[in-house]
């Protein structure tokens, strides 16, 4: 009886407080899936990326289907959104404020709750170790275009791009304003804004540099054939993409502007939104001091598609083609998945 009550309560989580307590979920969960991307970074330093980039692809789908919306949905019929423990003055920086810890306690097992936060701080460390990839690749690819300063691109003998490791590194450090009395604190809170609401303009530009790939390549009447790995649902799928991601920046806008977590204070919502003039500000610095040849949109038929790709000949694709056609039932549902 409890259980089924607790369910009931439950369905009224993601539309408690309405419409903005809706998109507030929808903001938290679009942010939890950011980080996917780095998938595609790490091609350039993988052994046959023309082969194992798509098996990552599609693993890490599975990974996210199985072991996060799965365990969430289970979490979401056993922790109430209201409980006390849960995200509260006196918890949120707590470890208890986990959910799933919540569930473990709720359930009267002792020790069970020290494992799962072992396992939440080495997931911490993990994605720490991926961040710190992520954003020492990205800084010296910029600077090897330019578009950053040129010692960023120093690498040395092992192949680690140290200037660029040193500056991320060194940004991280900016994490400890958190720790900080006074204003200090919301400088940390809009550093974390910035953070948070950048995944989806990262993604927006994935998905936009995707329309925009496919419409040079039929346009420049090139073939989809000996592309690697194509998306599952094409172009269409890029295109609904854009509009979620454009769709969760105005529903932070919203979430920020409706009251949801209190009186409406000017700079408690500009540190809800700081990332969107940030990131737009940006854009439009480099635009304007860029150089003319780069300042610009680039027309479709001014696009290069061929520097820096590694082009398969027809007897590879052949090759690969009869191999596949070797394969039994069994191996073609799992290459297909997986």
């Amino acid at each position: 009886m409890r259980s089924s009550l607790q369910c009931q309560i439950n369905r009224l989580g993601p539309f408690n407080n309405g419409f903005a307590g809706l998109c507030s979920a929808f903001i938290t969960a679009g942010f939890s899936l950011a980080g996917t991307e780095l998938v595609g970074l790490a091609a350039a330093e993988t052994d046959n990326p023309r082969r194992n980039v798509p098996r990552a692809a599609k693993q890490v789908f599975w990974r996210i289907v199985l072991f996060y919306f799965t365990s969430l949905t289970v979490i979401a019929c056993i922790v109430p959104f209201n409980h006390p423990q849960l995200l509260t003055k006196a918890h949120s920086a707590d470890v208890r404020a986990s959910p799933f810890v919540i569930a473990i306690q709720d359930a009267g097992i002792k020790v069970l709750p020290h494992i799962i936060n072992a396992v939440i701080l080495i997931s911490v460390l993990s994605v720490g170790n991926s961040s710190t990839y992520a954003s020492t690749r990205t800084f010296n690819a910029l600077a090897e275009l330019k578009q950053a300063p040129l010692i960023l691109r120093y690498i040395d003998r092992a192949g680690r791009p140290l200037a660029s490791l040193v500056l991320c590194l060194g940004c991280g450090l900016l994490a400890y304003f958190g720790c900080l009395p006074g204003g200090a604190t919301q400088l940390f809170d809009w550093l974390l804004q910035v953070s948070a609401l950048s995944s989806f303009f990262t993604w927006g530009s994935i998905c936009l540099a995707h329309i925009r790939y496919r419409a040079a390549m039929k346009f420049q009447g090139q073939s989809t054939k000996y592309v690697p790995f194509k998306a599952c649902f094409g172009i269409w799928g890029s295109y609904l993409g854009l509009v979620l991601n454009i769709s969760a920046v105005a529903a932070q806008i919203y979430v920020a502007s409706s009251g949801l977590y209190g009186p409406f204070r000017f700079w408690s919502w500009f540190g809800d939104v700081v990332a969107v003039p940030v990131i737009f500000l940006s854009f439009l610095v480099w635009k304007v001091f860029s150089n003319k040849d780069t300042g610009g949109w680039v027309n479709l038929e001014d696009m290069d598609l061929v520097t820096g790709r590694r082009l398969i000949t027809e007897a590879e694709y052949d090759t690969e083609r009869e191999d596949r056609k070797r394969w039994n039932c069994w191996q073609r549902v799992v290459r297909f998945f997986c």
